[in-house]
Protein backbone atom coordinates (compact mmCIF):
# COMPACT_ATOMS: atom_id res chain seq x y z
CA UNK A 1 0.00 0.00 0.00
CA UNK A 2 0.96 3.62 -0.60
CA UNK A 3 3.05 5.27 2.08
CA UNK A 4 0.59 8.30 1.55
CA UNK A 5 -2.37 5.80 2.90
CA UNK A 6 -0.45 4.72 5.69
CA UNK A 7 0.85 8.77 6.83
CA UNK A 8 -2.95 9.62 6.08
CA UNK A 9 -4.46 6.79 8.21
CA UNK A 10 -1.81 7.46 11.05
CA UNK A 11 -2.71 10.81 11.56
CA UNK A 12 -6.50 11.04 11.28
CA UNK A 13 -7.75 7.81 12.18
CA UNK A 14 -8.17 6.04 15.22
CA UNK A 15 -10.34 3.29 16.58
CA UNK A 16 -11.85 1.00 14.50
CA UNK A 17 -11.26 3.16 11.15
CA UNK A 18 -7.62 2.87 12.14
CA UNK A 19 -8.09 -1.03 12.44
CA UNK A 20 -9.95 -1.14 9.51
CA UNK A 21 -6.66 0.78 7.64
CA UNK A 22 -4.57 -1.97 9.53
CA UNK A 23 -6.42 -4.90 7.42
CA UNK A 24 -6.45 -2.82 4.08
CA UNK A 25 -2.44 -2.48 5.11
CA UNK A 26 -1.97 -6.21 5.51
CA UNK A 27 -5.01 -7.91 3.35
CA UNK A 28 -5.59 -5.55 0.51
CA UNK A 29 -9.53 -5.76 -0.44
CA UNK A 30 -10.29 -8.27 1.88
CA UNK A 31 -9.34 -6.26 4.47
CA UNK A 32 -11.95 -3.45 3.74
CA UNK A 33 -14.88 -6.77 3.13
CA UNK A 34 -13.77 -7.79 6.87
CA UNK A 35 -14.16 -4.48 8.17
CA UNK A 36 -17.38 -3.84 6.48
CA UNK A 37 -18.82 -7.12 7.55
CA UNK A 38 -17.81 -6.59 11.57
CA UNK A 39 -20.00 -3.14 11.02
CA UNK A 40 -23.22 -5.21 10.16
CA UNK A 41 -23.07 -6.25 14.10
CA UNK A 42 -21.80 -2.96 15.44
CA UNK A 43 -23.86 0.08 13.95
CA UNK A 44 -21.97 2.55 15.22
CA UNK A 45 -18.89 1.50 13.51
CA UNK A 46 -18.61 4.32 10.37
CA UNK A 47 -18.80 2.40 7.63
CA UNK A 48 -19.11 6.05 5.85
CA UNK A 49 -15.19 6.40 6.83
CA UNK A 50 -14.51 2.62 5.91
CA UNK A 51 -15.92 2.64 2.42
CA UNK A 52 -14.55 6.39 1.03
CA UNK A 53 -11.17 5.31 2.97
CA UNK A 54 -11.35 1.89 0.48
CA UNK A 55 -11.69 4.21 -2.66
CA UNK A 56 -8.89 6.46 -1.40
CA UNK A 57 -6.97 3.17 -1.18
CA UNK A 58 -8.02 2.23 -4.86
CA UNK A 59 -6.97 5.13 -5.86
CA UNK A 60 -2.89 4.93 -4.53
CA UNK A 61 -2.64 2.00 -6.06
CA UNK A 62 -3.28 -0.12 -2.59
CA UNK A 63 -6.10 -2.20 -4.86
CA UNK A 64 -7.98 -1.79 -7.76
CA UNK A 65 -11.48 -0.10 -7.98
CA UNK A 66 -12.93 -3.21 -8.81
CA UNK A 67 -11.79 -4.90 -5.96
CA UNK A 68 -12.68 -2.36 -3.42
CA UNK A 69 -16.43 -2.76 -4.94
CA UNK A 70 -16.44 -6.42 -5.10
CA UNK A 71 -14.86 -7.32 -1.31
CA UNK A 72 -16.88 -4.12 0.66
CA UNK A 73 -19.92 -5.69 -0.82
CA UNK A 74 -19.57 -8.77 -0.32
CA UNK A 75 -18.78 -8.16 3.46
CA UNK A 76 -22.05 -6.11 3.45
CA UNK A 77 -23.89 -9.61 1.97
CA UNK A 78 -22.18 -12.13 4.61
CA UNK A 79 -22.75 -9.84 7.58
CA UNK A 80 -26.13 -9.01 6.51
CA UNK A 81 -26.64 -13.12 5.94
CA UNK A 82 -25.08 -14.07 9.21
CA UNK A 83 -28.35 -11.43 10.94
CA UNK A 84 -30.76 -13.33 8.99
CA UNK A 85 -29.67 -16.63 9.86
CA UNK A 86 -30.22 -15.21 13.69
CA UNK A 87 -33.78 -14.54 12.37
CA UNK A 88 -33.78 -17.66 11.51
CA UNK A 89 -33.22 -18.81 14.60
CA UNK A 90 -34.73 -16.43 16.73
CA UNK A 91 -37.89 -18.06 15.20
CA UNK A 92 -41.62 -16.67 15.61
CA UNK A 93 -42.40 -17.96 18.75
CA UNK A 94 -39.58 -16.92 20.14
CA UNK A 95 -39.90 -13.20 19.10
CA UNK A 96 -43.59 -13.15 20.07
CA UNK A 97 -42.49 -14.27 23.96
CA UNK A 98 -39.82 -11.52 23.85
CA UNK A 99 -42.58 -8.82 22.68
CA UNK A 100 -45.00 -10.39 25.08
CA UNK A 101 -42.76 -9.30 27.70
CA UNK A 102 -41.97 -5.89 26.88
CA UNK A 103 -43.91 -2.91 27.93
CA UNK A 104 -45.55 -0.26 25.40
CA UNK A 105 -45.46 -3.19 22.76
CA UNK A 106 -47.66 -5.96 22.76
CA UNK A 107 -48.45 -8.85 20.17
CA UNK A 108 -50.75 -7.08 17.74
CA UNK A 109 -48.20 -4.55 17.07
CA UNK A 110 -45.85 -7.21 16.06
CA UNK A 111 -48.68 -8.99 14.21
CA UNK A 112 -48.45 -5.40 12.12
CA UNK A 113 -44.99 -5.47 11.64
CA UNK A 114 -45.44 -8.90 10.06
CA UNK A 115 -48.08 -7.79 7.62
CA UNK A 116 -45.99 -5.04 6.85
CA UNK A 117 -42.75 -7.06 5.73
CA UNK A 118 -45.00 -9.53 4.27
CA UNK A 119 -45.83 -6.79 1.60
CA UNK A 120 -42.94 -4.36 1.33
CA UNK A 121 -40.42 -7.12 2.15
CA UNK A 122 -38.40 -6.72 -0.65
CA UNK A 123 -38.24 -3.09 -0.93
CA UNK A 124 -37.57 -2.69 2.98
CA UNK A 125 -34.46 -5.04 2.33
CA UNK A 126 -33.24 -3.19 -0.77
CA UNK A 127 -33.80 0.45 0.51
CA UNK A 128 -32.81 -0.65 4.26
CA UNK A 129 -29.06 -1.41 3.50
CA UNK A 130 -28.96 2.30 2.43
CA UNK A 131 -30.55 3.60 6.02
CA UNK A 132 -27.69 4.18 8.56
CA UNK A 133 -28.93 2.10 11.99
CA UNK A 134 -31.63 0.07 9.63
CA UNK A 135 -28.92 -1.90 7.34
CA UNK A 136 -27.68 -4.18 10.09
CA UNK A 137 -31.31 -4.48 11.46
CA UNK A 138 -33.30 -5.30 8.68
CA UNK A 139 -31.85 -8.31 8.28
CA UNK A 140 -33.27 -10.03 10.87
CA UNK A 141 -37.06 -9.40 10.65
CA UNK A 142 -35.91 -10.99 7.18
CA UNK A 143 -35.67 -13.99 8.47
CA UNK A 144 -37.55 -14.59 11.24
CA UNK A 145 -40.47 -13.88 8.70
CA UNK A 146 -38.46 -16.40 6.42
CA UNK A 147 -38.28 -14.28 3.61
CA UNK A 148 -36.55 -16.42 0.67
CA UNK A 149 -33.03 -16.59 0.99
CA UNK A 150 -31.92 -16.25 -2.32
CA UNK A 151 -34.31 -13.29 -2.62
CA UNK A 152 -32.52 -11.92 0.82
CA UNK A 153 -29.76 -12.46 -1.33
CA UNK A 154 -30.72 -10.57 -4.68
CA UNK A 155 -31.77 -7.43 -2.73
CA UNK A 156 -29.52 -7.44 -0.08
CA UNK A 157 -26.50 -6.94 -2.98
CA UNK A 158 -28.37 -4.98 -4.70
CA UNK A 159 -28.73 -2.39 -2.26
CA UNK A 160 -25.23 -3.00 -0.95
CA UNK A 161 -23.71 -2.10 -3.97
CA UNK A 162 -25.75 0.63 -4.81
CA UNK A 163 -24.40 2.18 -0.99
CA UNK A 164 -21.28 1.12 -1.38
CA UNK A 165 -20.37 2.15 -4.57
CA UNK A 166 -21.39 5.57 -3.85
CA UNK A 167 -19.03 5.98 -1.01
CA UNK A 168 -16.53 3.80 -2.39
CA UNK A 169 -16.11 6.01 -5.61
CA UNK A 170 -16.30 9.28 -3.70
CA UNK A 171 -12.97 8.42 -2.03
CA UNK A 172 -11.63 6.87 -5.25
CA UNK A 173 -12.14 10.34 -7.10
CA UNK A 174 -11.59 12.56 -4.33
CA UNK A 175 -8.23 11.47 -3.43
CA UNK A 176 -6.84 12.76 -0.46
CA UNK A 177 -9.85 14.34 0.26
CA UNK A 178 -11.94 11.38 0.90
CA UNK A 179 -12.41 11.89 4.79
CA UNK A 180 -14.90 14.75 3.29
CA UNK A 181 -17.45 12.53 2.40
CA UNK A 182 -17.83 11.60 6.32
CA UNK A 183 -18.74 15.54 6.87
CA UNK A 184 -22.15 14.82 4.30
CA UNK A 185 -22.42 11.53 6.12
CA UNK A 186 -22.63 12.93 9.26
CA UNK A 187 -25.56 15.00 8.13
CA UNK A 188 -27.44 12.73 6.51
CA UNK A 189 -26.99 9.79 9.61
CA UNK A 190 -28.38 12.56 11.95
CA UNK A 191 -31.19 13.42 9.64
CA UNK A 192 -32.07 9.53 10.00
CA UNK A 193 -31.77 9.04 13.72
CA UNK A 194 -33.90 12.17 14.56
CA UNK A 195 -36.62 10.89 12.20
CA UNK A 196 -36.26 7.30 13.86
CA UNK A 197 -36.46 9.38 17.62
CA UNK A 198 -39.35 11.23 16.40
CA UNK A 199 -41.19 7.63 15.11
CA UNK A 200 -40.70 5.72 18.06
CA UNK A 201 -41.59 9.30 20.92
CA UNK A 202 -44.49 9.15 18.25
CA UNK A 203 -45.49 5.61 18.89
CA UNK A 204 -44.75 5.79 22.47
CA UNK A 205 -47.01 8.53 23.08
CA UNK A 206 -49.45 7.14 21.19
CA UNK A 207 -49.32 3.73 23.42
CA UNK A 208 -49.66 5.54 26.86
CA UNK A 209 -52.38 7.98 25.40
CA UNK A 210 -54.33 4.71 24.39
CA UNK A 211 -53.71 2.44 27.95
CA UNK A 212 -54.82 5.86 29.86
CA UNK A 213 -57.91 6.12 28.04
CA UNK A 214 -58.66 2.68 28.75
Amino acid sequence: MSDTVTAAASTELGGFAGWAVGLMEAIGGPGAGLAVAVENFFPPIPSEIILPLAGFTASQGGFSLFSALFWTTLGSVVGAAVLYWLGVKLGRDRLYAIVDRMPLVDTEDLAKAEDWFARHGRSAVFFGRMIPMVRSGISVPAGVSRMPFWQFLLYTTAGSLLWNSIFVLAGYYLGENWHYVENYASVFQYVVIGLVVALIGWFVTKKVRARSAA
